[in-house]
């Protein structure tokens, strides 16, 4: 009797251990609970100077005010605002013709948003030597003042006001009110084109949890995007699915181009910074229930108090704090991000040969006036598709980590448009020698154009 009075004792002691070790490990992965007291201010609805609301919140706005100063660089990315046009001259090549051909910087920090979209050269776009200056909408992610100037104006007029129209009423860079519900701090969606573009997949993000919130958010912003119509128009493709496949059936259906590249005629599209399509689609971090809040704004102590960082970067520069909250071995995952990474960055430079290939081959069976126009515009179709894909990759600021299996078989399958439209160029005028490879120059500038033949 006392040898099973024993075995129960110690399996009621084994039970009661792992119940408090479960309690325990739940109650440490839990957010911060909001402050039983009174806030020292009222923030109004929709505030856009984030210091208001730093007064309440000291640690996330101490935090948050070190993206202005946060410029340091990772292996292939970083917060520098080096240029992209000088590390990889091909990008001249692929661009040409469009304003991404003349300004392509990296990203600063989220407080320098606002200062760095008012620098930048693109602000005045060329289109069939048209100059046009830019739309407001290329405000939408740069400032805290947006969320009540769309209550107030109706994102539709805002877009249709010109950039230097919009400028008085922009005083701000991204702060507090494009994430957040004042009084309540609850996660919301602010970009009326991200609501719109969530409805159109049937979906409402006020039944969201908030884990799911805390990536959600970040679509307010990183995400593919254009501007839709003469309005310019903020519209996410999302209508069709938010995985590559039906972005690109998307622009398809709609006929959408941001420029045509010159020499070649074919109708290009420009990615933006598909960040949230690309973690969402299957990634090993997504499908485990992480969020992008988890890696790059973890939780950290002051004291007795626990918060999310608000410095937002990348994980590789706190990688114990980041990563070291699931993974016990902070050095191999870092290693394995290196490995990943190295792996998906030459992959998109082999692409990017492939491209401007293509490119070459195009714009010298263009020239012949005897090219067959149907091969010639099935070249132009896989080299527009080629581009997309390959864009939608290196425009992703994470080099392929966010989502490493769909980054390679993205550029596998660009490189493989690319080469088909190669081979119809080449076709189109009965000429292989457009299939040479590697015919640009070392600084970016394309290749001259072959002579026709006759």
């Amino acid at each position: 009797m006392k040898k099973y009075t024993t075995f129960i004792l110690v399996g009621l002691i084994l039970v009661l251990a792992a119940a408090l070790i479960g309690v325990l490990t739940f109650m440490k992965n839990q957010p911060p609970q909001q402050r039983a007291v009174q806030p020292l201010v009222e923030i109004a609805a929709m505030e856009p100077d984030s210091a208001r609301w730093g007064i309440n919140f000291p640690n996330q706005w101490t935090s948050f005010q070190k993206t202005a100063t946060n410029n340091i660089d990772t292996t292939y990315g970083g917060s520098s605002q080096f240029s992209w046009l000088e590390r990889d001259p091909r990008q001249k090549i692929l661009f040409a013709g469009y304003a991404f051909s003349k300004d392509y910087n990296d990203d600063r920090g989220h407080m320098n948003a606002l200062t760095d979209v008012r620098k930048t050269k693109r602000l005045v776009l060329t289109h069939d030597d048209l100059t046009k200056t830019t739309h407001a909408t290329c405000y939408s992610c740069k400032s805290s003042d947006n969320p009540g100037l769309w209550a107030k104006l109706g994102m539709e007029a805002y877009d249709k006001m010109l950039f230097d129209e919009m400028t008085p009423q922009i005083n701000n860079s991204i702060g507090c009110s494009n994430c957040h519900e004042a009084g309540t701090m609850k996660l919301i969606v602010t970009n009326p084109a991200l609501k719109e573009a969530l409805e159109a997949q049937g979906k409402d993000w006020t039944t969201f949890t908030r884990q799911e919130m805390r990536t959600v958010v970040c679509a307010n912003c990183h995400v593919e995007y254009y501007f839709k119509g003469d309005g310019k128009y903020l519209t996410f493709p999302w209508a069709k699915g938010t995985d590559l496949d039906s972005i690109i059936a998307y622009y398809e259906e709609s006929g959408f181009k941001d420029w045509v590249y010159p020499d070649t005629g074919t109708p290009m599209l420009k990615a933006q910074h598909p960040e949230y399509e690309t973690f969402t689609a299957g990634s090993t971090h997504y499908n485990a229930g992480v969020s992008c809040a988890d890696c790059h704004m973890p939780y950290v102590s002051d004291g007795a108090a626990k918060y999310s960082s608000h410095d937002v970067h990348s994980p590789l520069l706190n990688a114990e704090q980041a990563c070291g909250q699931c993974h016990t071995d902070v050095d191999y995952v870092v290693g394995r991000v290196n490995e990943i990474q190295d792996q998906v960055h030459t992959t998109k430079q082999n692409t990017e040969d492939a491209i401007v290939d293509a490119i070459n081959a195009i714009k010298a069976a263009a020239a012949n006036p005897g090219a067959d126009a149907k091969l010639l515009d099935q070249a132009r179709n896989l080299h527009r598709k080629a581009q997309f894909m390959w864009d939608f990759v290196s425009a992703e600021n994470s080099t392929g980590f966010h989502n490493p299996e769909y980054a390679l078989k993205i550029l596998a399958e660009s490189t493989n448009l690319a080469r088909q439209a190669q081979m119809l160029a080449a076709q189109s005028v009965g000429d292989m020698s457009l299939l040479a490879t590697g015919t640009y120059y070392e600084n970016g500038d394309a290749a001259p154009v072959a002579t026709p033949t006759p």
